[in-house]
């Protein structure tokens, strides 16, 4: 098991082991709100290093769910702190007793008890928030939860899982990296300062959706580059749907901060790898994020032609792209998914393509630190 599992693994097995062992439990909670009342409803979680949102799951876990708005309502968990961390792992909160720094070594022994098991097998998978109960004593649920920070596979439950955070998982994630004891146990506190319940919004229209060709041929995409701008312009009359795409993730800020991880001398400079981004891409983000089906066409790949970067299948495209650096690229030809020209800027991309490389790697980073839609003037 790689260490980071084990870590967090280590963490839930270990949690509550100083719970009050004899103590009798009290009558378990049971929500009085219908399934009708607690469905499309979100909880806001303001902390001290943010905000972040979560979908609550009634069909997951109603009495969790209800319980979770009661405490919201009666202000509960304002001024408790997330007590344990792994960072990149999951983060650990909810606990009543950590309102009060006095009682330190009783954290994580609150707010236990108070709710019968829910218990799904859902995937403890990146943004999921579940509750934490007592190591082998069943019906031990109440207001503490952890939220997973990364995929976690080795998490095997069931547990009961009520709810998935939508926005702000940087939040989560920066909570997660906080300085902690040998115990994880943040040096500093993370406060929830306050959770307020609210309907889901509607969905955000998607501009693009219906959007013509001749209408999407209208943007000009800014990319700006840590070594200057360079404007590209878009061909939806050759590559509609990969022009649409493009136009939906640079105006939801997927390719800001990320790298030019190639260059090929002579050949393509690429970018748009999610790996090289500084920052997770925010849930929103990553449900814009897909394969694309080939729109290949009979535009040549010379010098500052824009085609989409895919592996072995023509079909697993997703938001790598490149810019032709030389004309010699035929054998790129009805192979990938040309949609746009470099319109201002070729100096920019000529210097791109003349930075040192290890390999293909730029030995020094070239960053492309946004991508600013305009339409271009009439």
């Amino acid at each position: 098991m790689p260490e980071g599992l084990r870590r967090v693994a280590a963490v839930l097995a270990g949690l509550l082991l100083a719970a009050s062992a004899g103590a009798q439990p009290p009558q378990r909670f049971t929500t009085p709100l219908t399934l009708a009342q607690m469905q499309h409803k979100q909880a806001v979680v303001e902390t001290s290093l943010g905000t972040f949102v979560i979908d609550l799951r009634p069909d997951l876990a109603p009495n969790h769910v209800g319980y979770i708005m009661k405490l919201a309502e009666d202000g509960t968990l304002d001024g408790t702190i997330f007590q344990r961390v792994v960072r990149d792992g999951i983060i650990q909160g909810g606990d009543p007793l950590t309102k009060d720094p006095a009682k330190a070594g009783a954290y994580g022994t609150g707010g236990l008890n108070a709710l019968k098991d829910e218990p799904t097998d859902t995937p403890q998978v990146r943004g999921t928030v579940s509750a934490v109960g007592i190591p082998g004593r069943a019906d031990s649920t109440g207001s503490q939860f952890f939220i997973c920070v990364a995929d976690q596979p080795g998490l095997k439950g069931p547990f009961s899982t009520w709810g998935r955070v939508v926005e702000g998982m940087d939040v989560v994630q920066k909570i997660s990296e906080v300085a902690t004891d040998a115990q994880g146990h943040p040096t500093a506190r993370v406060e929830i300062r306050k959770i307020t319940i609210r309907d889901q919004p509607p969905p955000m229209p998607d501009p693009f959706a219906t959007m013509s060709a001749a209408d999407m041929a209208q943007y000009r995409a800014v990319l700006q580059t840590s070594l200057g701008a360079i404007t590209i312009g878009f061909l939806p009359d050759k590559a509609p749907e990969t022009v649409r795409n493009f136009l939906r993730l640079a105006q939801a800020g997927v390719f800001d901060g990320m790298r030019f991880h190639r260059v090929v001398k002579g050949f393509v400079i690429q970018t748009g790898d999610l790996s090289t981004r500084a920052a997770a891409l925010t849930a929103e983000q990553q449900a814009r994020v897909h394969r694309l089906a080939p729109e290949f066409s009979d535009i040549h790949h010379v010098k500052g032609v824009v085609s989409m970067a895919h592996g072995d299948d023509p079909g697993s495209a997703t938001t790598s792209f490149f810019i032709c650096t030389g004309d010699d690229s035929a054998a790129l030809d009805g192979k990938y998914a040309a949609f746009g020209r470099v319109l201002d800027g070729m100096s920019v991309v000529d210097a791109i393509n003349a930075t040192p490389v290890d390999g293909e790697a730029p030995v020094t980073p070239v960053l492309l630190t946004s991508v600013r839609l305009e339409r271009a003037p009439q």
